[in-house]
């Protein structure tokens, strides 16, 4: 299976002066964590990452340490991770027929989701890891004002690695350029397609570091992981 991993953000949010996922986990840069998942699950036989030319220096000395026995290549990001996805999507090997996307800043997500998910796109077009909500969620105007509760037994909360048809998304992406669509994921794309995603259960731990928090959650949930 193919696997694409979008890196080419900055994290404003994390407040950080470079890529954010060059930041340390336990030692470890957060897409470090990330390529060793991919190199642990059996079902990943190759390695995109998408991100800027300015930290390929940087991710090429990451990945000569972890020394991993899969193909990894480097791959031009864009402006934005639908444009990024993009260009990963064009760089894909000849014979990629499905593809699993799944985000560097995801970097607690386990092999065993991964191969999950890797399995589960062989027999469908589409599909999300996510996790049912277990909180009220409110919709709310512009104003704050509240206008209305949706039932959160329909309400599932998307993560990544996201898996689609290779030929089916490039087409979905094509269409978002031509129609000047702005989505968060390649998901979106699908819907707007008219095209079925499914849903693969995903992992609680399975979390985004986004926020100077979440790598202090992270911390926890590896120190636990390794029990250390």
């Amino acid at each position: 299976m193919y696997l694409l991993i979008p890196a080419a953000g900055v994290g404003k949010r994390m407040g950080s002066d470079r890529n954010k996922l060059l930041l340390e986990v336990r030692s470890q840069t957060i897409i470090a964590w990330t390529l060793l998942a991919a190199q642990a699950a059996q079902e990943i036989t190759w390695i995109g990452i998408i991100s800027q030319p300015t930290d390929w220096p940087d991710f090429q000395s990451i990945l000569a340490n972890l020394q991993l026995t899969k193909p990894v290549e480097l791959i031009i990001g864009g402006a934005t991770r639908q444009e990024s996805v993009y260009n990963g999507l064009q760089a894909l090997p000849e014979a990629a027929e499905q593809v699993l996307i799944h985000d560097g800043a995801r970097c607690l997500a386990t092999p065993d989701l991964l191969n999950s998910c890797a399995q589960a796109i062989r027999h469908c077009s589409g599909l999300i890891a996510a996790v049912p909500v277990k909180d009220t969620i409110k919709v709310v105007d512009e104003d704050g004002i509240i206008q209305s509760t949706p039932d959160r037994r329909n309400l599932w909360a998307a993560q990544t690695p996201q898996g689609f048809n290779v030929e089916l998304l490039k087409k979905c992406h094509a269409e978002g350029v031509s129609q000047g669509w702005e989505v968060t994921d390649d998901a979106a794309l699908f819907e707007k397609c008219g095209i079925e995603v499914q849903i693969v259960e995903g992992e609680e731990t399975n979390l985004k570091i986004t926020t100077p928090q979440d790598l202090a959650i992270a911390e926890f949930i590896l120190s636990s992981r390794f029990n250390s």
